[in-house]
């Protein structure tokens, strides 16, 4: 079902001619005083001339642009791209993420040109690492439904990434984990952007056995039957109203020399038409991609069993289609919850919080060392933080760590507090819980709720727990910008496997 787009990484130190590529592309900042040309591997005399002509020629080095000239001779290639970093400060060197952006929507707008040249300043490995990755984030494309090609541009294939930093394992294992990201970030985008005919519980359940083909990962599937017998009331409640049945799929890496636990929980909600307390039609399409946090976890566990990491990695992908068929939920319904709590089902658009508590109670049964649950679950994110911040909420011993991961991974999260006095709101007066509370605050009182089914470690305290609201960057309804394309981003995944590793480097 995921038909993924990959590049090829390299790198180049010395004669640009020798990567017989169709474009150099070279950076252009915007300085206090006008368009400053970043250092490059042309001639000085061509730098100078070039320089002398920015202005004329309305580059501005604003982040996004991409001015294509015909090629030079000293650089082997048909076309020299200048391509805009945004702002520049005299003497400063520029942000991995600056360089990252830059170089994803360099590859981006270049679709159609097999072999495109880097040429951005580059202090050290980090610096070739963040132009790699923007590389691979830059180069998607998803056009398995169109019925012709006639229009359509391949993704770039090669990135050679031109740096005076000198090959080493350390440059290789870099270039390697940027190729593996682009591709765990790239493939969780294909599964958001699929349509909902296409993608549902089953096939959703189907599409994360293949991906993991290959792979020392363990797939296992509960399929409706099992979901009843073992008392999955919250994903069973949500998904009845379907004639495409739920599930859930646990995806298991547990290396040998595993030091750490972690278990991830992702929203699976394949499609979501708000079921009896039915949405709006405008804007309903979008919700094809209320099974990103699913898809989120799923890769992110690909990823860190493609990197080998020592820890052990489970996703659980709470997966159903919320629609409102005769079996459907409805308002005043009471759900027993996988673990025996009742749920007042007071609207059930509030249905991600549902599956999510069984997929958390799941979880715990495991004592992992912390559960991050991930879930494009309400629409007061967007309120809250607009379309390309995620909010984090939870224990702080893992909410601090997922913003620095966040921060190094170059994505947008930033904490919001849990305040006790919305706990009060999601009382019910027939179960134990109801599924909404109090209106204003609703991403905190959604995450509120979903610490009620957080379980105990082995030593008796609740297990360390982060929420991630995804609601809004994990869909891109506007222009393309830096490496995100439109529709799905695939954020987070990045965050989650910098936080591993983070955890990793601290034991």
């Amino acid at each position: 079902m995921v038909k993924n787009t990959e590049i090829n990484l390299s790198t180049l130190a010395k004669d640009l001619k020798r990567a017989t590529s169709d474009a150099v592309v070279i950076g252009v900042g915007q300085g206090p005083d006008g368009p400053v040309l970043l250092g490059n591997p042309l001639t000085a005399k061509s730098a100078e001339a070039l320089t002398e002509s920015l202005k004329a020629l309305g580059i501005t080095g604003a982040a996004d642009q991409a001015i294509r000239l015909p090629g030079l001779p000293e650089t082997g290639a048909g076309v020299l791209v200048l391509a805009g970093v945004g702002k520049v400060a005299v003497g400063q060197q520029l942000s991995e993420e600056a360089l990252r952006r830059a170089a994803g929507s360099a590859v981006r707008q270049l679709a159609g040109l097999p072999t495109v040249v880097l040429a951005f300043p580059t202090a050290g490995v980090a610096d070739v690492a963040a132009v790699a990755e923007g590389a691979a984030l830059g180069a998607y494309a998803f056009t398995e439904h169109r019925s012709s090609s006639d229009g359509l541009k391949d993704p770039v294939r090669n990135a050679v990434i031109y740096t005076d930093v000198p090959a080493s394992d350390e440059l290789s294992a870099a270039l390697k984990r940027a190729g593996l990201i682009g591709q765990a970030v790239n493939a969780t985008r294909s599964l958001v952007n699929q349509p909902p005919s296409h993608l549902f519980p089953e096939s959703f359940a189907e599409a994360a056995k293949d991906l993991a083909k290959g792979l020392p990962v363990k797939v296992t599937v509960w399929d409706e039957k099992r979901l009843e017998k073992e008392g999955f009331g919250g994903i069973m409640g949500v998904g009845k109203g379907s004639s495409r049945q739920p599930r859930l799929v646990k995806v298991e890496y547990a290396p040998a020399k595993a030091t750490r636990k972690i278990a991830l929980v992702g929203k699976g909600i394949t499609f979501d038409t708000g079921g009896i307390s039915l949405k709006p039609a405008l804007g309903m399409g979008d919700m094809k991609s209320d099974m990103a946090g699913a898809a989120v976890v799923l890769n992110t566990v690909l990823a860190i069993a493609r990197l080998g990491l020592p820890v052990k990695a489970t996703a659980w992908l709470c997966i159903a289609e919320n629609m409102p068929g005769g079996g459907a939920s409805r308002p005043a319904d009471v759900l027993t919850m996988f673990g025996g709590k009742t749920v007042e089902v007071l609207n059930t658009d509030a249905e991600g919080r549902l599956v999510m508590a069984d997929g958390i109670v799941a979880a715990s049964r495991e004592y992992p060392d912390a559960i991050i649950d991930v879930a494009t679950l309400t629409g007061a994110q967007l309120i809250a933080l607009g379309n390309r911040t995620a909010g984090v909420m939870g224990s702080d011993s893992v909410t601090g760590p997922l913003k620095a991961a966040a921060d190094r991974a170059g994505e947008l999260v930033w904490p919001m507090p849990l305040p006790e006095e919305l706990r009060p709101t999601i009382d019910s007066q027939v179960a134990d819980l109801a599924n909404i509370g109090e209106r204003h605050g609703g991403m905190m009182t959604a995450a509120v709720f979903l610490r009620e089914f957080v379980g105990k470690g082995k030593d008796g305290e609740q297990i360390p727990w982060a929420h991630i609201d995804i609601a809004g960057p994990s869909f891109n309804n506007g222009t393309p910008y830096g490496y995100t394309h439109k529709q799905a981003t695939g954020c987070t995944v990045r965050t989650l496997v910098a936080y591993v590793e983070d955890v990793l480097a601290a034991v």
